[in-house]
């Protein structure tokens, strides 16, 4: 597979900025990357054409000089051996745990140790999101570790509690949950590659029978399905124009885990969510300049 590369130079210090207006936009195919020592940062986008690129480029330019960076220098642009880009992304993700799970780079396997009681996620996520390195995922796994770690009324056990992950991405949250002990686990996403990837991360786990992932958007793949733990960590934006099909999809006394929410967005996003399920019990979190929301439906 042929890969183009375009890359610009950004401030350093803009880095988190430039990072968290990706995310914003959805531009999965684009990320940073920075040299702490020598106090550099990129912006780096990959594309099977070209023009492509350069027409994302473009409109990502138009986003970041409103969020005030202003990039240094031209961007540069180049065609990539497979090598190239298969490893670029290696750069952006780093082993972290929550509790007793760990997610852990698959090239790290031969070096990492579990501590006694502790539980692994091998990943490897290619180029689709979800490392968990960044606090959008973190938010949604440390939710559902805590859901698992609680008792459902009438069940000792987080077994017979279904879960569906709306955007799977990388497949983490999915793949945390069968780790945690859920038993009926599927997750889906508009991405055809995000599908791809979250399968071979669920080879790679021995986890192939336990999750089943498929193709979909928040309507076919929310549409005939409940779930007693629904998480959707996806842009704002998306999520307040679907929430009826969001609220739709959480059985009597489950819980609806939202993410992907800038910390300034989050009273827009409760506004619309309390207006779907008006009685819905709701919390909420933030970590850096992000947040979560979390709904429960009464039983």
């Amino acid at each position: 597979m042929a890969l183009f590369e375009l890359k610009v130079e950004v401030p350093a210090g803009d880095a988190s900025a430039v990072d968290d207006a990706l995310l914003e936009r959805g531009a999965e195919n684009w990320s940073v990357l920075e040299d702490a020592i020598a106090r550099r940062a990129w912006l780096v986008g990959l594309g099977a054409e070209a023009a492509g690129l350069r027409a994302e480029w473009v409109g990502l330019q138009a986003v970041l000089t409103e969020a005030g960076v202003h990039t240094v220098g031209e961007p540069a642009e180049r065609a990539m051996a497979d090598a190239d880009w298969r490893d670029s992304y290696k750069v952006h993700f780093h082993a972290w745990r929550f509790g007793r799970l760990h997610w852990v780079p698959v090239w790290e396997r031969e070096t990492f140790r579990l501590p006694p009681g502790g539980a692994v996620l091998w990943l490897d996520p290619g180029l689709a999101f979800g490392t968990g390195n960044h606090e959008t995922t973190r938010l949604c796994v440390e939710r559902l570790v805590t859901l698992a770690e609680e008792k459902a009324d009438g069940k000792s056990t987080v077994e017979g509690r279904r879960v569906i992950d709306a955007g799977c991405g990388s497949g983490i949250l999915a793949l945390s949950a069968a780790l945690l002990g859920f038993r009926h686990v599927r997750g889906f996403d508009n991405d055809p590659e995000a599908v791809r990837v979250s399968e071979e991360n669920a080879a790679l786990n021995g986890l192939t029978d336990r999750v089943r992932f498929s193709t979909g958007d928040l309507v076919t793949g929310l549409a005939g399905h409940t779930a007693d733990v629904v998480l959707a960590n996806i842009q704002a934006d998306v999520l307040m124009r679907f929430a009826r099909e969001l609220v739709a999809a959480v059985a009597p006394g489950g819980t609806l885990v939202l993410s992907g929410i800038l910390a300034q967005e989050n009273a827009q996003v409760q506004a619309a969510f309390a207006a779907a399920a008006p009685d819905w019990a709701i919390d909420t979190r933030v970590m850096g300049e992000w947040s979560d929301i979390v709904l429960t439906r009464p039983a």
